[in-house]
């Protein structure tokens, strides 16, 4: 990946075969039948994980992988349900809102990105304090905007408290988004901004 040798990891695995960075990857796990990520975060690998980003190693957490980084722990809040109550999969802008993690150095804050999403329950909820917490911490990494950057209701297309779409962990090396920045990573696919976040968070 980006020039990096990259490998495949099972959920069976008991450990990360000398891995350097993980990335947790969109799509479905288990079916998501009972919650989003509730059944992956007990698969034997998340255990190596969890101890791999304690240590400070780099973890990126994309769509389903954001959901199951927070079933894990590893980040704050919970998926509900978007607030349509429909799966979307559309192109969304996001900004970047903070500059110094993993997945983001090299960026700037108020940047703006194309990607799309493709989610059920991409609506981030978290409680008053918790919110608070984060946003006083820095820890909120991208927000759904207007693609002159504005904060709308509109364009905060899932419902997520704040307008949420991207946080980290207190440590900064845990970074989690719903949008995909893998599917928006060559001009072919419509957009390339986000090969930007897969070559800040490779080269971290």
């Amino acid at each position: 990946m980006l020039g990096h040798d990259a490998r495949f990891l099972w959920h069976k695995d008991d450990n990360l075969q000398g891995s350097e960075a993980i990335v947790i990857p969109g799509g479905f796990s288990y079916g998501d039948y009972l919650r989003t990520g509730a059944i992956a975060r007990f698969a034997p690998v998340m255990e190596s994980v969890k101890a791999f980003a304690d240590k400070g190693g780099r973890v990126l957490g994309i769509c389903n992988g954001f959901q199951i980084l927070q079933e894990a722990g590893l980040l704050d809040g919970a998926m509900l349900r978007n607030r349509n109550v429909k799966f979307l999969s559309q192109r969304v802008h996001i900004r970047v809102e903070a500059a110094d993690t993993v997945a983001t150095l090299g960026l700037k804050p108020g940047e703006v990105m194309a990607m799309p999403i493709a989610h059920g329950d991409g609506n981030l909820y978290l409680d008053d304090d918790a919110l608070a917490r984060i946003e006083a911490e820095g820890r909120v990494v991208f927000r759904y905007c207007e693609a002159d950057g504005e904060i709308t209701d509109r364009a905060n297309v899932n419902g997520s408290r704040n307008a949420i779409a991207g946080i980290c962990n207190a440590g900064r090396n845990v970074v989690a988004l719903m949008p995909h920045p893998e599917r928006a990573s060559e001009s072919i696919l419509g957009s390339d901004q986000g090969r930007r976040i897969l070559e800040a968070f490779a080269a971290a």
